[in-house]
C-alpha cells in the first residue's frame, strides 16, 4: 500500500504552474502534479525507504499497484523508479518481462517506454541473451508499436557490446512504417551506434538507403561527422594450410 503515502508527499511537493506546463510538454491525457525529476526521486527515495521485497512475485505485485492506481503522471515515474530499485535487481530475469510489457502497452507514450527499454529490459537482455533474444526478435514484429520501439532501443548504452545482428533485426521489420515513433528510434539506435562504429552506420545507411525513411536517415547520421573514424583492425592473415585446413 505504497500509493497513499506516495500521493501525499507528491502532493506536498507539487506546483500547479509546473504541473499545466509538464503536461502540455508531454502531451498527456493524465494530470501532473507538477514535481520534477530530481524532486521526484527524493520523494521516492524517502517514501519507498522501507520497502522490502521477499520475493519476485511481492516486486512485481507493489510496482503494478503503483502503476495500475496512479492518476498522476509522477507516479507512475514513481512505479518505474521502484521497479529500477537495486533491493529488485535480483527480479530482473525474463520472468519480469510480462510486468514490463504491461507497462509498456498500458503507458503507451515515449517517456514510460524508452525508459523501460533501455534501464530495464536492455539489462536483461545483456543478462539472458538467449531467451531475450528471441523475445526481442518476436516485439519487433508486434502489431503494437511501442513493443515495436522498444525492441529497437533497449540496446542504446550497449556501445562495443551491441548485437549489430538483432538491431538490424529489430529494425527491418519497421524499416517501411510510416509512424514518426518507429522512424525516430530507427535513427535514434543507428546514431548512438554510430558512436561506437561510424564506418559501419555509414555502410548500413548507404546499403538501406531507399528504405530508410527521411527522419530515420537525417537521425542516424546527425553526429556523424563528429565521430572519429576508428581503423579497421585487418583481418588476420592465413597461411595456405589454413586456408585447406
Amino acid at each position: 500500500m505504497l500509493l497513499p503515502s506516495l500521493r501525499k508527499a507528491l502532493q506536498k511537493a507539487s506546483d500547479p504552474v509546473k504541473a499545466s506546463a509538464m503536461r502540455a510538454y508531454m502531451k498527456s491525457a493524465m494530470p501532473y502534479h507538477g514535481v520534477p525529476t530530481p524532486l521526484l526521486r527524493k520523494v521516492c527515495k524517502l517514501t519507498f525507504a522501507d520497502v522490502q521485497f521477499a520475493t519476485a512475485s511481492h516486486w512485481q505485485a507493489q510496482v503494478l499497484d503503483l502503476w495500475r492506481g496512479a492518476r498522476f503522471r509522477e507516479e507512475r515515474y514513481a512505479a518505474l523508479y521502484l521497479a529500477g530499485d537495486e533491493r529488485g535487481r535480483p527480479f530482473q530475469t525474463p520472468s519480469a518481462m510480462k510486468m514490463y510489457e504491461e507497462l509498456i502497452v498500458t503507458g503507451a507514450w515515449w517517456d514510460y517506454v524508452d525508459d523501460i527499454a533501455s534501464h530495464r529490459i536492455g539489462p536483461i537482455l545483456r543478462d539472458y541473451p538467449a531467451p531475450m533474444r528471441r523475445k526481442i526478435l518476436s516485439w519487433s514484429k508486434s502489431n503494437n508499436l511501442w513493443k515495436r520501439r522498444a525492441a529497437i532501443v533497449c540496446q542504446l548504452g550497449f556501445k562495443a557490446e551491441t548485437d549489430l545482428e538483432l538491431l538490424y533485426a529489430c529494425i527491418e521489420p519497421s524499416l517501411g512504417s510510416r509512424e514518426f515513433f518507429l522512424q525516430k528510434a530507427i535513427g535514434w539506435a543507428l546514431r548512438q551506434y554510430a558512436w561506437t562504429d561510424g564506418a559501419e552506420i555509414k555502410r548500413y545507411v548507404r546499403l538501406n538507403r531507399a528504405r530508410l525513411s527521411a527522419l530515420s536517415y537525417r537521425e542516424a547520421l546527425k553526429n556523424i561527422d563528429r565521430v572519429p573514424m576508428r581503423p579497421r583492425k585487418p583481418a588476420p592473415s592465413r597461411t595456405p594450410a589454413a586456408r585447406n585446413s
